[in-house]
């Protein structure tokens, strides 16, 4: 549940957070049926999708070397470190390849990862993080610590909730890897460009949270996906 302010990291105890704080203190009981809507969602879908994840594992391994899943070092609620759970898409190394963030026709991707990444399948398994408390279904997307480290103070408001499979900003910014595409310096141009922008629809999200609001959220997701 959300903390009292005065146990918040003292990163997060700062003006600029102060007033999402306050507005997200109104809505406790909101907070709390999100939590179990999570947890009640998570654990139906894991039953319902462990066939159709079992079989995407075995496509990625019998397309190329590797572990069946990605664990990067992402940052949840009040700065805490985890590891997320995605189908790898990628090569081997990846990030020793180029850089954190991937950019349209990048080819470290791999043919089976190209069709998950299109259509999301990549995040099935974070149901697992959804029901450990990592994250939520409707949230800021967990960045990684590297961008984390450069946020300012306002953006860290995101931080007073689980981070997200989806968001409004997800939507909105769901071909972020064609934007990227053909830039010379990817990671620079995600932090001065892309996450700008995207915060304001996080920030915008957090003013006006509420379990309604995330229910839209899903709905608009599943519709992006399906190119609704």
């Amino acid at each position: 549940m959300l903390r009292k302010w005065e146990d918040l990291p003292s990163d997060l105890q700062v003006p600029e957070v102060r007033p999402y704080w306050e507005a997200l203190d109104r809505k406790r009981v909101q907070l709390a049926v999100k939590r179990v809507g999570d947890l009640v969602l998570a654990a139906l879908l894991l039953v319902l999708l462990a066939i159709p994840m079992a079989v995407i594992a075995v496509l990625i391994r019998l397309d190329s070397e590797g572990p069946v899943f990605y664990r990067q070092e992402r940052v949840t609620r009040y700065g805490r470190h985890f590891r997320i759970h995605k189908f790898r898409t990628m090569v081997v190394n990846a990030e020793q390849l180029g850089s954190a963030v991937t950019t349209g026709h990048d080819k470290r991707i791999t043919k089976i990862g190209s069709r998950l990444r299109g259509h999301r399948l990549d995040e099935l398994p974070q149901v697992l993080d959804v029901l450990s408390g990592n994250m939520s279904f409707v949230g800021t997307r967990p960045e990684a610590v590297r961008y984390v480290g450069q946020y300012r103070p306002e953006w860290r408001a995101t931080l007073l909730m689980p981070a997200g499979i989806t968001s409004e900003a997800s939507i909105r910014y769901k071909d972020e890897e064609r934007l990227l595409e053909g830039a010379a310096n990817p990671d620079r141009i995600y932090m001065e460009e892309i996450v700008p922008e995207k915060m304001k629809w996080n920030l915008e999200s957090l003013r006006n949270f509420g379990v309604l609001a995330d229910v839209r959220t899903m709905l608009r997701t599943v519709a992006a996906v399906f190119g609704m």
